[in-house]
C-alpha cells in the first residue's frame, strides 16, 4: 500500500485549504507504509479543524472480483458487489422535499457520503474485501476513534480510495488520520487475523434463544400478554434462555422509569422476577439516547437536547411521531443516563439491554470531534453504566461496537410480510424494514458472528397469524438466521403453535452446528451456500425474492 497520492482538506480561522503535499506552513504528515497496511498521522503547526482526507490507490479488479459493501449502521444492507452492480443512495421522489429527505436520510449516511448511482463504485465502512474464487484481500480499520473509515471502489475504472470522516475535527496536537491494515488469505482466516490484530476478544457468550415481544404487538404490549408468552417460551424452556420485552412498557419513550398502571400494574421489576422464576434471563429493550418528543423529558428538560444551528432540537429517528437525542456530552444528562440504567439492571434486576437507535448520537460532529469519535465515546459510556451486563446494541455503526456489545443486529428490522413492500421497491433507503435485506446482511456480515460479537439477525416466525408468510417462507428464515446468526428470536405466543411448529422452533432455536463453505449469489436474489453438517457436505439454494428453495 505505497504508492497512492493524499488529499486533506482543512481550515484555518476563516481560509478552507486543500493540499496534496505531506508537509506545509500548517502541518505535516507522517506516513508509514508497507504491503500489509498503511498509517498516517498529522502534527499540526497551528490549529487546524479538518475537512476531509483520503489516499487514492490505482487498483486493477478483475473479472469475477466482488467487493464487500459494509452499510454504516447494523441496519443497512450490506452484501458482496460486481462491477455491474449500483449503489444507490436515496430515490429522486424522497427528495423532492426537504421533509421527505430528512425523514428518509435520518438512519444513513446520505446527508455525508455522496453515492455517484454508476455501476461498479461502492463505499464500505470501517472495512472491506475483495473476493475472488476465495481469495480474500481484507482493508480493515484499527482505529475508528479518530472518524469512521470509508472505503470506496469503482470497479470499472480502477480506483481504489480510503477517506477518513473527519469533519468537524479540531486538533492542535498529532492525530492519527488512518490506520489501515491488508491481509490476505481465505475468508475466515482474513477476519481470524483483522479481529486479532483489534485485540477484540471473543464473546463472553456463545448463543442466546427466546422470545421478544416487538413483532407482534410493536407497542401493544401489556403485562397479560407478557405472561402469556412467558408461559409459551416455557414450552421450550429446554431450548430458550432468554425472554426479551421490547418497546411498549414506558407511557413515552425516554420517561423509562415513570409507571405505566395500566398496562404493567405490578411494575416492571414484578415482571423481570416472573421471567427469573421460569429460568430464563431477563431482557429488555431502551433507546437511551433518544426521548419521544411527547416525552415528560423533552418538555421538563429541553436544555438536554442536541441543537441545529438554528437552536432546535435534532430529530434523531422519526419512530414514534419524532425522537430528539440527548447529549452525552452534557454531564447532567451522563447523571440521567446511569440513573435510570442503574434502577433497571439493579433494582429491576434485568439481564440484557438491547439499546436501539444508537446512531442518533454521532449525526453530527460537535465539540471538535467526529462522528467516529463521538460514536466510540458514546458505546464507552454504555458500558461502563451497564457494567458486565449483556448488551445487544441495535442500530449501531458496526466498528465501535467491535468488542464493547455482547450481541448486535447485523440487519435492517424484519417485516411481517415476504414480499417486498412498495416501498422496498422504491429503494426508500438501505434501513427501512425488509426480509430480503435483512437476510442478505445475515448471510454477507457472518463473519462477525462470534469475533466482533454474537449476530442477531433479528426474528423468524412460525406464528400463523399477523403475518404474510407462507410455510417454506417461514422455515427459510429460520433455516439462514440459524445458520448464520446465534441471537435467536420469535414474537409469536408459543402457546398456540401446532406440534409441528414446535418441533420446528426447537430446531431452529439450537445452536447451529453448521461449518460455511462458500456462499454464491447472483442477481441480487439467487442464493446457493454449501456447508458441512453432521460430517455431511450440504447445500442450500433459494430464491432470496419469493423465498421458494
Amino acid at each position: 500500500m505505497k504508492e497512492s497520492r493524499m488529499c486533506i482538506k482543512y481550515r484555518v480561522g476563516k481560509i478552507v485549504y486543500e493540499d496534496d503535499n505531506y508537509q506545509n506552513q500548517h502541518y505535516s504528515i507522517e506516513e508509514i507504509s508497507s504491503s500489509s497496511g498503511v498509517k498516517l498521522v498529522i502534527t499540526p503547526k497551528e490549529k487546524l479543524e479538518l475537512i476531509s482526507l483520503k489516499l487514492i490507490y490505482n487498483h486493477k479488479y478483475e473479472t469475477r472480483d466482488r467487493f464487500f459493501v459494509n452499510g454504516y449502521q447494523s441496519w443497512t444492507t450490506s452484501y458482496e458487489a460486481s462491477a455491474d452492480d449500483f449503489q444507490k443512495g436515496l430515490p429522486w421522489i424522497v427528495k423532492l422535499t426537504p421533509t421527505g429527505k430528512r425523514l428518509a436520510s435520518t438512519s444513513g449516511d446520505y446527508s455525508f457520503i455522496k453515492y455517484s448511482r454508476k455501476p461498479g463504485v461502492f463505499h464500505s465502512f470501517t472495512y472491506t474485501y475483495i473476493i475472488n474464487e476465495g481469495k480474500t484481500t481484507l482493508y480493515g480499520s484499527l482505529n475508528e476513534r479518530t472518524g469512521f473509515t470509508v472505503f470506496y471502489a469503482d470497479m470499472n475504472k480502477s480506483s481504489f480510495i480510503i477517506e477518513k470522516d473527519v469533519e468537524g475535527v479540531s486538533i492542535l496536537k498529532p492525530y492519527e488520520l488512518i490506520n489501515v491494515i491488508k491481509i490476505e488469505g481465505g475468508y475466515d482466516e482474513v477476519f481470524d487475523k483483522y479481529f486479532a490484530a483489534q485485540e477484540v476478544k471473543k464473546p463472553r457468550i456463545d448463543h442466546l434463544s427466546g422470545y421478544t415481544s416487538w413483532y407482534n404487538y410493536f407497542q401493544n404490549i401489556s403485562q397479560d400478554i407478557i405472561l402469556r408468552d412467558l408461559e409459551g417460551l416455557y414450552k421450550v424452556k429446554d431450548y430458550a434462555n432468554i425472554f426479551q420485552i421490547d418497546d411498549g412498557y414506558a407511557p413515552f419513550v425516554g420517561d423509562w422509569l415513570d409507571s405505566n398502571p395500566v398496562k404493567f400494574p405490578e411494575g416492571m421489576k414484578k415482571i423481570c422476577e416472573k421471567i427469573h422464576d421460569k429460568g430464563f434471563l431477563a431482557g429488555i429493550w431502551l433507546a437511551p439516547f433518544n426521548v419521544q418528543k411527547k416525552s415528560r423529558i423533552a418538555k421538563e428538560r429541553p436544555e438536554w437536547l442536541l441543537k441545529d444551528r438554528s437552536g432546535k432540537p435534532i430529530i434523531g429517528c422519526i419512530a414514534w411521531g419524532g425522537a430528539y437525542v440527548l447529549d452525552i456530552f452534557s454531564e447532567p444528562v451522563r447523571d440521567h443516563i446511569r440513573n435510570f440504567f442503574n434502577v433497571i439492571s439493579n433494582e429491576w434486576g434485568f439481564d440484557m439491554f438491547k439499546l436501539d437507535f444508537l446512531y442518533s448520537q454521532c449525526m453530527n460532529p460537535r465539540n471538535g470531534k467526529s462522528r467516529g469519535q463521538i460514536m466510540c465515546e458514546a458505546v464507552d459510556f454504555l458500558r461502563e453504566c451497564l457494567g458486565d451486563k449483556l448488551i445487544l446494541g441495535c442500530g449501531v455503526p458496526l466498528g465501535p461496537a467491535f468488542g464493547k456489545v455482547d450481541a448486535c443486529r447485523i440487519g435492517c428490522d424484519m417485516d411481517l410480510q415476504y414480499l417486498p413492500k412498495y416501498y422496498n421497491k422504491l429503494n426508500v433507503n438501505k434501513e427501512i424494514p425488509s426480509v430480503q435485506n435483512s437476510m442478505t446482511s445475515t448471510i454477507f456480515r457472518r463473519h462477525l458472528n462470534g469475533r466482533a460479537f454474537l449476530n442477531d439477525p433479528d426474528v423468524f416466525f412460525l406464528r400463523d397469524t399477523n403475518l404474510k408468510f407462507t410455510l417454506e417462507q417461514k422455515k427459510l428464515l429460520a433455516k439462514v438466521n440459524n445458520m448464520f446468526g446465534n441471537v435467536l428470536f420469535v414474537s409469536d405466543n408459543i402457546g398456540e403453535y401446532s406440534l409441528d411448529a414446535l418441533q420446528i422452533l426447537k430446531d431452529a432455536l439450537k445452536k447451529s452446528q453448521a461449518m460455511i463453505i462458500s456462499v454464491e449469489s447472483s442477481d441480487d436474489k439467487y442464493f446457493t451456500i454449501k456447508y458441512l453438517e453432521g460430517g455431511e457436505q450440504k447445500k442450500i439454494c433459494f430464491d432470496l425474492n419469493t423465498g421458494n428453495q
